[in-house]
């Protein structure tokens, strides 16, 4: 009996998530969106390239000198991603739009604004595509200490995350997420692009200890709404819910503890070192 009753769970489960999967023509019909083959390959030939290939190819060769590329990307990184953010406010409507309907989904019956939130998750998708040449770069400059886990996870993950959400999980709750994670890329690849263009603005790096105190916020930020999403009953998918959670709540694991060994943990090794001498 309680075996049957377990099953029954586990299938109404399974029903109730691939009733959420609702896919559309127009959408399958972009970019990149009509199936995950293309994505799967993009990302198999990313890890092959960066953890064996590209390596394998710069163990005899010196860096790439590629500064002036560095500075064109960083900048056109900082550009597309306040262009993204900024899609939210100069939508007309948009933001009253997103307030009125926060505790509902997306749905495209009777909605003008079903299509202009898909065209920006697109735009955002896309963003996650191009971050892939960040770790590129590093294997072309000899840089391969800079490609961690990390780093490797949150790329793949969000590039998958965005796919998956335009292909099947359309909801708005997801827009507050991707707009966070924008701005903080706005002041990421800020940072990056002052730091390619060399020595003389070193003095005016002191913030990057900033950036991943925001990156941390982001994350606390999106789980918390979520959580009053939920506390208020609101109608949300629950596969999209359990992926971004998860997803926000393991790299606010990992950025937590990456944040405690770069800038805690490395300074009382240094102090111990001051007191030894």
């Amino acid at each position: 009996m309680a075996q049957i009753q377990r099953q029954n769970w586990v299938q109404e489960k399974m029903d109730l998530l691939k009733d959420e999967f609702v896919r559309d023509d127009v959408v399958d019909g972009w970019f990149l969106m009509s199936s995950f083959r293309p994505i799967f390959f993009i990302i198999v030939a990313y890890l092959l390239f960066i953890l064996k290939l590209g390596p394998k190819i710069m163990e005899k060769r010196k860096p790439l000198r590629i500064k002036k590329l560095l500075i064109a990307y960083d900048l056109f990184q900082v550009f597309f991603n306040g262009w993204i953010v900024w899609l939210l406010f100069a939508t007309p409507g948009g933001m009253v739009y997103t307030k009125k309907h926060m505790c509902k989904y997306l749905g495209r019956r009777d909605n003008p604004y079903f299509m202009p939130v898909l065209t920006g998750v697109w735009y955002f998708f896309m963003s996650k595509l191009a971050d892939l040449l960040d770790t590129i770069f590093f294997v072309l400059r000899k840089k391969q200490s800079h490609i961690t886990f990390l780093h490797v996870a949150h790329h793949v993950n969000m590039l998958v995350l965005s796919w998956a959400f335009l292909k099947y999980m359309k909801d708005e709750h997801a827009i507050l997420a991707g707009v966070l994670n924008s701005f903080v890329h706005i002041w990421m690849y800020g940072y990056y692009f002052l730091a390619a263009l060399g020595p003389s603005v070193q003095k005016y790096l002191w913030w990057k200890k900033h950036i991943t105190q925001l990156q941390i916020s982001h994350f606390v930020i999106i789980l918390g709404y979520l959580g009053v999403l939920l506390w208020n009953g609101c109608e949300m998918l629950i596969s999209l819910t359990i992926y971004i959670a998860a997803t926000a709540s393991g790299f606010l694991y990992f950025f937590l503890k990456f944040y405690f060994d770069t800038y805690y943990k490395r300074k009382e090794i240094q102090s111990g070192e001051e007191k030894n001498e």
